[in-house]
């Protein structure tokens, strides 16, 4: 049998990553955290249990990097979808109406995941968070910031504090209420963007996560990379 060349073994390699990131991302959405093990997760994602130690420390690290490939492709989704347009006013928009969408479309999986930052584990870096990141940042270049290293982190902790707020259990903020506040910071007008709207949220989304997967890593290129 002919030995499988790197760049086959790199592909099966990444496709096995694939999987479990998917895999945890349906089983906690379906089960909450707890209830779901690394061995519920390899089972869905057709994988050898030691596989899961390979690619990630832990249960925690593994659902952070899911969450992030999930706030990833779903921010890209938000800032590509028709009619694109490279005003940084609108893409802003797009950019926090797609994270506060997270909360009434992947509310449990949103929970988990800011319950495990404030835990010992703290904030992961991982491929997925550093895509997120760029994302963001190429957002608040096209609004025209002056000091990106300063106006990047200050956008993530509005949005990550934004999620924190409307999932609070028992005394959750109104999403109008908190994308209001938001817009009116960064001096967006309301019509922009697509206000998340929790009724009717089932059928105005596409709740198929594979799209998020694809055997193809569709990552957008960088500003610097754009013609």
């Amino acid at each position: 049998m002919t030995p499988r060349s790197a760049s086959v073994n790199e592909e099966l390699r990444r496709r096995s990553r694939e999987r479990l990131l998917q895999a945890a991302l349906e089983l906690v959405g379906e089960r909450g955290y707890d209830a779901t093990t690394l061995g519920d997760i390899a089972d869905r994602a057709g994988s050898a249990r030691g596989l899961v130690s390979y690619y990630f420390p832990g249960k925690r690290q593994l659902l952070q990097s899911a969450v992030h490939r999930l706030m990833h492709r779903t921010l890209e989704e938000a800032l590509e979808r028709e009619p694109h347009t490279e005003d940084g006013r609108e893409r802003l928009a797009r950019a926090i109406d797609a994270v506060l969408g997270l909360t009434v479309h992947h509310r449990v999986l949103m929970r988990e995941h800011m319950a495990g930052i404030l835990q010992a584990e703290g904030f992961v870096q991982c491929p997925e968070q550093q895509r997120l990141a760029e994302l963001l940042r190429d957002t608040v270049a096209r609004r025209g910031s002056k000091d990106i290293d300063t106006d990047y982190p200050m956008l993530r902790a509005l949005l990550m504090g934004a999620v924190y707020a409307a999932l609070v259990p028992g005394a959750p903020m109104s999403l109008p209420v908190l994308r209001e506040e938001l817009f009116e910071r960064y001096g967006l007008d309301e019509e922009m963007g697509t206000p998340p709207d929790p009724e009717g949220a089932e059928e105005a989304y596409d709740p198929d996560l594979s799209r998020f997967f694809a055997p193809q890593d569709r990552t957008p290129k960088r500003p610097a990379d754009r013609k």
